[in-house]
């Protein structure tokens, strides 16, 4: 339970970010299948 606990407490402090952290995150997605794609068109 405390863990569940903890995600939710660290969830409502880091909410301001947390929109710009999964941007980033889905870019560096994008980025890591355009590299592993690019070969492959060139």
């Amino acid at each position: 339970m405390t863990t569940l606990r903890t995600l939710k407490d660290v969830a409502t402090r880091a909410e301001a970010t947390l929109l710009q952290d999964m941007l980033g995150a889905g870019a560096l997605a994008v980025m890591l299948v355009v590299g592993l794609y690019l070969p492959s068109l060139i």
